[in-house]
């Protein structure tokens, strides 16, 4: 049996997120059942509780609210607890697969305890993190060096993006890397439009099928949204901009509002979140166009 230790994600079940969607649809489409995963899922209420969700063993970590340096801390507390499992069971030679490079300026210790239990140490990199306009310079500053060092001690780095792999290869001559690309849900929608939830969104937003261009992503700048919103409204179509994001509450969207002033162009609607999958998938089907800024991210 090859066990395998999953760092990093939120956890599961999947609610949002690249890593943690690819993780729901890792377990999800198991094959071999000689491959046993653990999975770190943050907690802001249990520490140490197991479940099992869809076959995996799912361990909570509750670690200190600390900003953006919580992650960190997340990620130590989850490998140093994963050691434990393996030292309690007896698991021989398991794979870590360390999502991110939130650790990199740490990673040391952790990879030669790894080693030293003969585990193997993968990472996946993400995108290019650091250059995210979100963090301040000495946090970029920290992730560049993080990123260098996590393909130090890394076994494997695991690419998702062609991109990303040439850009390790080119930075971090010495990694050993691989590209591995993410699947996607083929299955059509099952939904028509005669359907009330439809209905009822649509009403909601008063559009209509094939009436709206639709932006559909994390609410950060280096998706582009500004650029985006600024040359739809100098557009004279008489379309909608469906802009499907986690914007409640977000100082982004007031920082948007003034720079574009989108709030005052009928046509520009921010609509929040869905996560309905069949519905989400519906949605997409019926935009007149998907518009796609993502600059630094993994896909």
């Amino acid at each position: 049996m090859q066990h395998v230790f999953i760092i990093g994600s939120r956890g599961l079940p999947a609610k949002y997120g690249g890593f943690e969607t690819f993780v729901e649809q890792l377990v999800s489409n198991q094959v071999s059942s000689q491959v046993k995963y653990h999975v770190a899922c943050l907690s802001d209420e249990k520490a140490y509780e197991h479940f099992e969700y869809k076959g995996v063993d799912c361990f909570t970590i509750k670690a200190p609210k600390l900003g953006p340096a919580r992650v960190i801390a997340y990620d130590m507390m989850a490998i140093n607890y994963a050691l434990k499992i393996i030292r309690d069971e007896n698991i021989k030679e398991p794979i870590f697969y360390v999502l991110g490079n939130t650790i990199g300026a740490f990673v040391a210790p952790f990879a030669n305890k790894i080693h030293k239990i003969g585990g193997k140490f993968y990472i996946n990199p993400d995108g290019l993190e650091w250059k995210r306009a979100k963090w301040s310079k000495p946090v970029q500053a920290y992730l560049k060096y993080s990123e260098k060092v996590m393909t130090r001690y890394a076994d494997l780095v695991i690419s998702d993006n062609p991109g990303i792999e040439t850009y390790i290869q080119d930075a971090y001559p010495w990694s050993k890397t691989t590209y591995i690309a993410y699947g996607t849900d083929l299955s059509p929608t099952t939904l028509t439009n005669q359907d009330a939830k439809v209905r009822d969104i649509y009403k909601t937003w008063s559009t209509n099928e094939k009436n709206y261009y639709l932006i559909l992503g994390r609410f950060v700048p280096e998706n582009n949204y500004e650029t985006a919103i600024r040359e739809f409204m100098s557009s004279s179509t008489k379309r909608d901009l469906i802009i499907i994001c986690n914007h409640e509450g977000n100082a982004y969207f007031e920082e948007l509002r003034s720079k574009t002033q989108f709030d005052k162009d009928s046509r520009v609607k921010f609509v929040g979140t869905v996560y309905d999958q069949n519905l989400l998938k519906y949605i997409r089907k019926e935009a007149f166009a998907y518009i796609h800024g993502h600059e630094v991210g993994g896909t």
